[in-house]
């Protein structure tokens, strides 16, 4: 086989993500082919759950951290990203592991997610690069879809944490800092 032709196969790897092993298929232009990214890995380490959630994961990629909650919990998931190939490795990841409650579909932050349905938890991988504005929009987008005492998890570099806690505290009212690691800061906030 030639190089390009392996190259265009389907990464495939392992992960045990909240104690439950995964499976996934993955292919390069997707964010964290090969593995597992370190903010993830941070998010999930500190992600509280019920055995009951109704959870949206913005931006899920093929779908890690989504499909770790799904595999944790009984409640609906959904997965939304604005690039159609993660939502195909997603929708092919959560049909692999068996995870029947989680889907993804095309939406650029909450744009195509149902108005009606409300979340216990949202989670995001911010990426650096997502912009105040969209931030902005994200931010009161999540306000207005989570139930009350749902929270909103992100993991996001830590340049972004002063700029997360203003906006937080902006639209939530509250900030809780989870955990700083070497790179990456988990930040919490909960609709009163």
């Amino acid at each position: 086989m030639s190089d390009i032709a392996q190259l265009k196969q389907d990464i495939v790897f392992q992960a045990e993500l909240k104690g439950k092993p995964l499976t996934f298929h993955t292919t390069w232009g997707i964010f964290s082919p090969r593995e597992i990214d370190s903010g993830t890995w941070l998010l999930l380490k500190h992600l509280d759950l019920k055995p009951q959630e109704t959870v949206l994961d913005i931006g899920c990629g093929y779908g890690p951290l989504g499909l770790a909650i799904a595999a944790n919990t009984q409640g609906e998931v959904h997965m939304v990203d604005k690039d159609f190939v993660a939502v195909e490795y997603a929708n092919k990841n959560a049909e692999l592991n068996g995870l029947t409650h989680a889907k993804a579909y095309l939406s650029n932050g909450l744009s195509n997610v149902p108005k009606e349905l409300k979340f216990s938890t949202v989670v995001s991988n911010i990426p650096a690069k997502v912009g105040k504005e969209m931030l902005s929009i994200l931010l009161h987008d999540v306000h207005e879809q989570l139930e009350p005492g749902g929270q909103f998890v992100v993991v996001t570099i830590n340049g972004l944490r002063q700029y997360m806690k203003r906006n937080f505290m902006e639209v939530f009212g509250n900030y809780d800092k989870v955990k700083q690691g070497k790179d990456y800061t988990i930040s919490r906030c909960v609709k009163a």
